[in-house]
């Protein structure tokens, strides 16, 4: 009987898959060959996918710079994944990952995203144009800003995501940007200079410019601030371990990432849904809706965790209740409608290319797409911080705005 493997690389070879030096190349057994697109797809030398949920569209390059390992991940039309190894994670169109990546669970890269060499994400979301440089662990993150290739949020090489604590915590994720402004695609971009870091969790407003070698350790909301450490500052204070300092901004900050991740699951489900195409088919939809719904099931786990070290212990059951019934919420419909309007009238002019559309709406219609989905982050937000046992205190206008 032939191997399986075999089979399944001569049935893609067969569809046009270009195979270069197939004896090098391994398809597991629960692969759907059918989800692998015959269409001017490229799979180098020492190549292994498996998982019956891969999809791998047109045009996709895999290995060009080193070996490739991809398991249960949904690849985009004309992704590059250079080398490296990924996990049930997903890459919309024309996403670049350089070698030795390294993309693991509830891993999203929208389109035109980039990664340079050697660099770990994991819960990580990054919106169109992103682009981190290389020596880079970028885990429990979200960024957005910038409107283009020529004009994107960047992330400078030897850069860290400081997502664990000496307490041995993970509910450390840290908002770069937002998701209401940040799916508008005309937002000033976020610089984080290399050799630097973030500690989580924390909150950075568009336009936000860290300089090299800076460590940021608080939110900073303001836009349009450039953020730098003096010289000459250090000591030492006091450390017990098991004792959380500052609960009241983690618990804050954890509520506020986790409402903007469901609302990014509204845009998916109504707005992304939208345009569905050869280049956008169902499959690769399912994947985004998956992986964000891992990255939700993440930190809501990893906010149990703590919340199960501290005086929120008592409160965690009725928060936890509270993320399921608010995690469906559509925001008002009166506007989502109104928005969802103006999107397929997008459609019916440009087609059904995301970028395109979205960057092609007005501002007064990007703003009710804003509204809408800021609605959801405060409806979210406001109720759950109701049920933790400090006082919070809402600024003028939008409260939960990065």
């Amino acid at each position: 009987m032939k191997n399986q493997s075999i089979a399944k690389i001569e049935k893609l070879l067969k569809k046009g898959v270009k195979i270069p030096n197939p004896g090098s190349v391994e398809i597991g057994d629960d692969v759907i060959t059918e989800r692998i697109s015959g269409d001017d797809v490229v799979i180098h030398s020492g190549c292994r996918i498996f998982g019956s949920s891969t999809l791998i569209l047109q045009g996709a390059r895999l290995g060009h710079e080193g070996h490739v390992t991809i398991e249960n991940c949904q690849v985009g039309p004309r992704v590059e994944l250079k080398g490296g190894f990924f996990r049930e994670a997903v890459f919309l169109e024309k996403v670049i990952m350089g070698s030795g990546s390294h993309a693991r669970e509830g891993t999203i890269l929208e389109e035109e995203s980039s990664v340079a060499h050697t660099v770990g994400l994991k819960q990580t979301i990054l919106f169109p144009f992103v682009t981190l440089g290389s020596l880079i662990n970028f885990c429990d993150c979200f960024m957005s800003g910038g409107t283009s290739r020529k004009n994107h949020s960047e992330v400078g090489s030897s850069y860290i995501h400081f997502n664990y604590t000496p307490n041995q915590d993970k509910a450390t994720p840290s908002l770069i940007g937002d998701v209401p402004n940040g799916v508008m695609l005309n937002r000033k971009p976020i610089f984080l200079g290399g050799q630097g870091g973030l500690v989580g969790p924390c909150r950075l407003a568009f336009g936000t410019v860290t300089a090299a070698g800076t460590i940021c350790r608080k939110d900073e909301l303001r836009p349009g601030r450039l953020l730098f450490e003096a010289k000459g500052q250090g000591g030492n204070i006091p450390f017990v371990h098991g004792a959380h300092r500052n609960t009241k901004k983690l618990m804050i900050n954890n509520v506020i990432y986790i409402a903007n991740l469901m609302a990014l699951n509204q845009w998916y489900i109504h707005v992304r849904s939208q345009f569905i195409s050869y280049e956008f088919p169902e499959t690769l939809l399912s994947g985004l809706e998956e992986k964000l719904n891992m990255a939700i099931n993440e930190r809501i786990k990893r906010l149990k965790e703590f919340c199960q070290k501290n005086e929120f212990y008592d409160r965690w059951s009725e928060l936890e209740e509270s993320f399921k019934k608010l995690q469906t919420k559509e925001g008002d419909r009166k506007l989502k409608d109104i928005f969802l309007e103006k999107i397929n009238l997008g459609i019916k002019e440009s087609g059904n290319d995301y970028i395109s559309v979205i960057k092609g709406l007005n501002g007064k219609d990007a703003k009710s797409g804003t509204i809408w989905l800021q609605g959801i982050v405060d409806q979210i937000t406001v109720n759950l911080l109701k049920i933790i046992p400090f006082q919070y205190t809402e600024t003028a206008g939008t409260p939960f705005t990065a």
